[in-house]
Order: structure tokens, then C-alpha cells, then sequence
């Protein structure tokens, strides 16, 4: 069989154009308001010793920033923006993808900017700007036509340095909700898809080297007076934008779903978007998205349905405190998310709850049945949840209800859990009920008789604006009800052992049209 015959292949290969035009799209945006603000400052500050001193230091410090720390603080930012603008000028825009990713890379682009620009023109001779303040040039005369040229070659350094840096850091850009070549790398780690990974850093690692190459051509061309050069490398940059958005022109997507950031809200992400083009509409997906971030994408428009958890909304989303029957979370829910405007279209007929897990034969070898028991063993063992968990409320109400306390908390990748704890790298795991690898790993669930986890039923909602949306409603609505917990390990089992979510959802709407 040939290579890309292998489905991973073609999925990857299909959504080149759609994430590497909207990666270009952002990094260029990014690297282009970080020139503008970073060159008239460094201008400016060249002669101002503590102006200069104050800039450099915070264009560092930003430097020590983890990229998605940076982009993902800048969207409760805007988010908060947003609203005020709305309540006092009537006027909102998206806090969701694109605007913050580009303020958060364009205060990564800084430093090499204000560095090199700040260099090149200290080290310009001063004889030389005494020469053409001696022909009687003015300040402004004398910094456009004597400093800024002499000092062009290493601005572009700079400017080379910056570019490869916020390529590569636009990657990060996935889980606020921007489009990017990251998106095969965050799909590939939570489905344990290798290709994607790989797929995905190779093409952002090509980009960023074909950028460099060319503004390298500009800037070799600009050292030794070479215009072949300049006008080659420029070329070059220009036809790379212009490809890029070309697709981001023609594309005209109707629906966008988005998904979490684990393998089940790939696979359901996959499945709503199968429902809708069969029902001749056309959608997207808008995938990786951290639970805070993808509601509000919702509740704002930024995105128009996507699945989520009873007991994560009731809990986590609208701080409901303690604990409650199914039925009582779910009529809170209702009323919650209607005073949002959005939709609860219904149950998809399957719960992933978090659960505590751990080994078949080390559960009964220790005779553990249920959390209750654990908590006896817990200071001697080790556990391993996901990065949400331990801020969660669940894990506050089950050391409450258990007084669990742990040797050892740690944080992992989701499907990564299921490896260490069969491995017996940890003891148990925070998993999820719903998830297939449970199966595979011969691990066992402890029962809760606390029920300090609340339900956690899979809810559809639709968000704010597409609530009348009586085509939407009805192509989605057969899946109400119909997806059983044994269908969903099975898909979330395929798409996480060398399978896609694609394929999966599809195998998944065959059993659910069976049944």
C-alpha cells in the first residue's frame, strides 16, 4: 500500500491549505503590527538611555513568557474588552482566535526588533553623520538617508530572527481558537497520531526556513548593494502570502464546530461535521479548545455548536457548588444557559464523567473497589490527571467527601495517563468513563459512593444566533439520544489507536443508524 494511501496521510494533506494560509496569515499579521510599534520605538529610544533601557527589558521579560501562557492570557483580556465595548459604544468583536493571537505574537516579535535597531544605528561611524549634518541635512534628513540604510542590513536580522520566532510560536495559537499548522500537532498528541505531529512540524519548521531564506536574500542584497537580490527574496515572500490566501479568500464555511481538547471531542467534532455536510450544509471544525475558552466562543458566536459535559458546564462553567442528582444538574443547566441564549438541543445518550482509575490486578491485589478504599492507601501513591483537573471542583469535592490525600500530583496528556498507569508509572489517573483505553489497558473505575463527581451526560448546544436555525436543528437531532457508551469507547478507541477522528465518526454514525 502506498504511503499516502494510509488515511492519516490524506486527512493531513487535505487540511494543508486551510492551516498553513491561516498560519501565514496570523504570523504575518503578528510580524507586521510588531514592526510597526517596534521601529518607531526603537527610533525614538535610541538616544533616551532609560526609555531604551525600560523597553528592552520589557520586550525580555515578555521573552520569558511560555508562548501559550501569553496567548492564552490575552483572551479573557479582550473577552473583557469585548463586553465593555459592547455595554458602552454598542460595538463587539471576536476575543476568539485570530485577534489574540496576534496581539500575543506581535509582543513576541519585539525584542530582535528593538534590539538589532537599536544596534545598527549605534554602530553607524559617526563621522559619517557629522559629514551630512555638515551638508546641511536635517535630523529627519540625516536618520532616513544616511542611518536607516547604513543600519537596514541589520534591522533585517532582526526582523529574520522575529519572523522565524513567531512562526513557530503561532503553533501555540490552537487552543485560543486560531486556526494554525499547530492544529495537527495538538490533534496528533491527543489521538497518539504520529504522522500528524510529525506533519505539522515539519511544515511550520519548512515555513519558518523558506521565510528566513528569503528575507536572507533581502538582507544579503541589502549589505552588498545587490538588487537582484532584494527583489528576488521579496518576490519570494510575497508569493508565499498571496498562496496562503488564496484558499482563506475562497472559503466560505456556513458551520463551525468546535471541540475540546482530547481524542472523544475530535471523533464528535468529526461527526457533527459529517451530519451537517450530509445534509447539504457546509461546516468547519474549530478544534483544541481549553472548556472556558470554547464556551465563550459559543455564547459570543465565534463558534456555533460543539458537545460538552453536564457536570463540567454545571460545575466548572456556572460554579454551582457541592453536589446533585442527574436530573437536578440538568434542569440547573437548562436554566443557566438560556439566560446565556444558548441552546441545549439535547443528550446525546452517553456520559463521560471523570472517574478515578487504576490497574485490574493492582486494584485487586489491594482489595479496591471504590474511592473509599483508596483513601486509606493514598499518601503512599502517586496520581496523574489531566492539566484542568487538579484546579477543578470535582477534585476538590473528592478530597472532601474522601480526604484523598496523595504522595505525588502529577499532570499529563490525556492519553499519555493510560500509558503511565498500566506501566505503573503512577498509581491511578483521573481518566474518563467513556474512553476506550480503559478497555485496552485492562484498567478497572472506582466506584464513587460519596457521588462527589457530579454527571457528566454529553449535551449538544447550539450557540446564540443559530437557536432558530431549524435546518441546523433537524440534520443534528437524529443523533439525540442514540450514541450508547460502548459505541463511543469503540470510536474514541479507533481514532487513538492509528486511526483519525474522521474515520472513526463515521464508524461510530454507522452504529448509531443501525441501532
Amino acid at each position: 500500500m502506498s504511503l499516502f494511501a494510509d488515511p492519516r496521510w490524506r486527512d493531513a494533506l487535505s487540511n494543508l491549505p486551510d492551516y498553513l494560509g491561516a498560519h501565514v496569515r496570523v504570523s504575518l499579521a503578528a510580524l507586521a503590527l510588531g514592526l510597526i510599534v517596534s521601529l518607531p520605538l526603537a527610533i525614538f529610544a535610541r538616544h533616551r538611555p532609560l526609555l531604551r533601557g525600560a523597553l528592552l527589558g520589557f520586550a525580555g521579560i515578555v521573552q520569558t513568557i511560555p508562548g501559550l501562557a501569553l496567548l492564552a492570557l490575552f483572551y479573557p483580556l479582550l473577552l473583557a474588552l469585548a463586553a465593555l465595548s459592547a455595554s458602552t459604544f454598542g460595538v463587539s468583536f471576536s476575543a476568539f482566535g485570530f485577534l489574540p493571537a496576534v496581539l500575543a505574537l506581535a509582543l513576541y516579535s519585539m525584542l530582535p526588533v528593538l534590539r538589532n535597531t537599536i544596534t545598527g544605528l549605534d554602530g553607524i561611524d559617526p563621522a559619517l553623520i557629522e559629514a551630512a549634518q555638515g551638508v546641511g541635512m536635517t535630523e529627519r534628513q540625516v536618520l532616513t538617508m544616511v542611518e536607516l540604510p547604513l543600519a537596514l542590513p541589520v534591522i533585517m536580522a532582526g526582523i529574520r530572527t522575529a519572523a522565524v520566532w513567531v512562526i513557530g510560536t503561532a503553533t501555540l495559537s490552537t487552543p485560543i481558537g486560531q486556526t494554525s499548522l499547530g492544529n495537527y500537532i495538538f490533534a496528533g498528541l491527543q489521538t497518539q497520531n504520529w504522522i500528524l505531529v510529525l506533519f505539522g512540524c515539519a511544515a511550520a519548521a519548512v515555513l519558518a526556513l523558506a521565510v528566513d531564506q528569503l528575507l536572507a536574500l533581502v538582507e544579503i542584497g541589502l549589505r552588498r548593494g545587490s538588487r537582484w537580490r532584494i527583489g528576488f527574496g521579496t518576490a519570494g515572500v510575497v508569493a508565499i502570502v498571496i498562496a496562503t490566501l488564496l484558499p482563506g479568500v475562497a472559503a466560505r464555511t456556513s458551520y463551525v464546530i468546535g471541540a475540546k481538547t482530547f481524542t472523544e471531542q475530535y471523533v464528535l467534532a468529526a461527526l457533527l461535521q459529517q451530519r451537517l455536510e450530509a445534509g447539504g450544509l457546509t461546516a468547519t471544525t474549530r478544534a483544541g479548545l481549553g472548556s472556558s475558552v470554547i464556551y465563550d466562543a459559543l455564547r459570543s458566536g465565534d463558534i456555533d455548536a460543539y458537545v460538552d459535559y453536564s457536570g463540567t458546564l454545571w460545575a466548572n462553567q456556572f460554579k454551582h457548588p457541592g453536589i446533585a442528582a442527574r436530573d437536578q444538574v440538568l434542569a440547573e443547566l437548562k436554566h443557566d444557559l438560556a439566560k446565556d441564549g444558548v441552546t441545549l438541543l439535547g443528550e446525546l445518550g452517553f456520559a463521560n464523567a471523570y472517574a478515578l482509575v487504576m490497574p485490574r490486578a493492582k486494584a485487586e491485589a489491594l482489595n479496591i473497589r471504590s474511592i473509599a478504599d483508596l483513601a486509606a492507601r493514598a499518601p503512599q501513591m502517586t496520581i496523574a490527571g489531566d492539566y484542568e483537573f487538579f484546579s477543578r471542583p470535582e477534585w476538590a469535592n473528592l478530597r472532601s467527601a474522601y480526604r484523598l490525600t496523595f504522595k505525588t500530583e502529577r499532570q499529563m496528556q490525556p492519553d499519555f495517563m493510560y500509558a503511565a498507569v498500566a506501566s505503573g508509572e503512577v498509581d491511578v489517573i483521573a481518566g474518563y468513563t467513556s474512553d476506550g483505553l480503559i478497555a485496552k489497558y485492562d484498567l478497572v473505575v472506582l466506584d464513587d459512593p460519596q457521588q462527589a463527581i457530579p454527571p457528566y451526560d454529553a449535551v449538544l448546544l447550539i450557540a446564540p444566533q443559530r437557536a432558530g436555525d431549524a435546518k441546523l436543528r433537524a440534520t443534528l437531532t437524529p443523533l439525540l439520544g442514540h450514541i450508547e457508551i460502548d459505541a463511543m469507547r469503540a470510536a474514541n478507541l479507533q481514532a487513538g489507536s492509528g486511526g483519525t477522528p474522521d474515520v472513526a465518526a463515521r464508524a461510530l454514525w454507522e452504529r448509531v443508524r443501525r441501532n
